[in-house]
């Protein structure tokens, strides 16, 4: 009897152990955002800073974590952060943009609560609202993967953030200005890396070994290109997916793309530009950092090594060059080819046209012909509480119009689980970039 009593205790122990499930992490985080004095080009302006910092503070976080982030708003203005490239699973309330949350309002805070399942990679937040992007605002957002999941590389010996973008001396109220008397944006005033010009910036490394760099271009008009003198660069991942490990020269990044290469430090030891500049454009800018050899006994010298300028063709072929992975882990431990892919049924054909009218004498932007205009409610919750008069479906079409612009606060239906194929059709002479917010896509062409 005294056996079978201490088997039911162990017994019971046992389940109780195996029963228990913790929650995934937490990591806190309290923002204040404000204006302060920012000289990136060397010319004095206002700038918009998380803590103080521009850019603001990395948020590294683990797949599966849970974010609580707090933001209080200390501008004149209402604000939003939004989490470019982070999928919100079922809580698209939280993902920062005029449709899903309410502003800030000038004194108050609102707290994030979001999680980053079943993602890996590199990413950045930034502010979404009145050209705030223009100011600063952004910074880098990191998804390690699980130490139980296989990564397709060694683990290097360094992680560096490089947040690069075109830059305008002028206040982000003159942009918008600009915008509302008619013109488009003039041309930047120069390029940064991680806030700052030329040679303000410098990456450490140590001889013979070899370092990731999460690439992102945070600008607002304008595709760089990206390289490091006499160093190769392996492709390891885009955009939070693992990618075949091709070696590059260089790499042009699209607005809002973001890039992680692994750099092996195999070179004499001295010191190295790490160079960007702006690609298709008349007026080549460029801007540069330093690799700097932990045993360097020369500093750089001579001119930044060129890239491209203005060649599409050879833009088109690399992004050909990249390819998923299909034999790595993801963020779960099995390959990342989860669908066959020619056999998704699609449901639906959607073709977006982009255009640039003048509405009412100003600069706007459309999609279909639609301008869109935000509503007093946020859409999400207009949506959720049955509000009516907010919106309509079907207020946008699934193909161009042909017709002029005009100003409507467009919402497209969808059908949940559904497979759409959508065709983005650019007849405008400058190149597009779009973001499929919070979802995951397939090129398929």
């Amino acid at each position: 009897m005294g056996v079978s009593r201490r088997l039911s205790s162990l017994f019971f122990i046992v389940l109780l152990v195996i029963c228990a499930n913790g929650e995934d992490p937490y990591r806190f985080y309290t923002w204040n955002v404000t204006y302060g004095d920012i000289y990136p080009l060397g010319v004095k302006q206002q700038g918009i800073l998380i803590n103080g910092q521009f850019p603001g503070p990395q948020i590294d976080s683990v797949t599966n974590d849970n974010l609580i982030i707090s933001v209080f708003n200390s501008l004149d203005e209402p604000f939003l952060l939004s989490w470019n490239g982070v999928q919100q699973r079922r809580n698209s309330w939280q993902d920062g943009v005029y449709g899903t949350n309410c502003p800030i309002p000038p004194g108050k805070n609102f707290t994030y609560v979001l999680q980053v399942k079943d993602q890996i990679g590199s990413y950045f937040y930034f502010p979404s609202l009145a050209f705030h992007k223009a100011a600063g605002g952004y910074g880098g957002f990191k998804i390690a993967s699980r130490s139980v999941i296989p990564v397709p590389f060694p683990p290097p010996a360094g992680d560096f953030t490089i947040l690069a973008g075109d830059w305008y001396n002028r206040n982000h109220t003159d942009l918008k200005a600009i915008l509302d008397g008619g013109s488009d944006l003039p041309f930047p005033d120069g390029l940064v890396i991680n806030g700052r010009g030329s040679n303000g910036f410098t990456f450490t490394v140590d001889q013979g070994k070899t370092y990731r760099f999460r690439i992102s271009n945070v600008g607002l008009t304008t595709s760089i290109n990206f390289r490091i003198q006499g160093h190769k660069m392996l492709l390891v991942e885009v955009e939070g997916t693992h990618s075949l490990q091709n070696t590059y020269d260089s790499l042009d990044i699209h607005l809002g793309q973001s890039y992680s290469v692994l750099v092996t430090a195999d070179q004499p030891p001295q010191d190295y530009y790490i160079v960007v500049s702006t690609r298709f454009t008349s007026q080549v800018l460029s801007a540069t950092s330093i690799l700097h050899y932990s045993n360097s006994g020369s500093s750089v010298s001579g001119p930044p090594p060129g890239g491209p300028t203005i060649q599409i063709d050879w833009s088109l072929e690399q992004a050909r060059s990249l390819r998923r992975n299909l034999t790595a882990s993801g963020p779960r431990p099995n390959p990342q080819g989860s669908y066959h892919y020619g056999m998704i049924n699609t449901t639906r054909t959607i073709r977006l046209q982009n255009s640039a009218p003048i509405i009412n004498g100003k600069q706007r932007y459309a999609v279909n012909s639609v301008s869109f205009i935000p509503a007093d409610t946020p859409l999400k919750l207009a949506d959720y509480f049955k509000i009516s008069g907010v919106f309509s479906l079907g207020s946008i079409s699934d193909s161009p119009t042909g017709s002029g612009g005009y100003l409507q606060t467009s919402v497209m239906a969808a059908d949940f689980r559904g497979f759409a194929e959508i065709v983005f059709e650019n007849p405008e002479d400058t190149l597009q970039s779009w973001h499929i917010d919070g979802h995951s896509f397939f090129v398929v062409g």
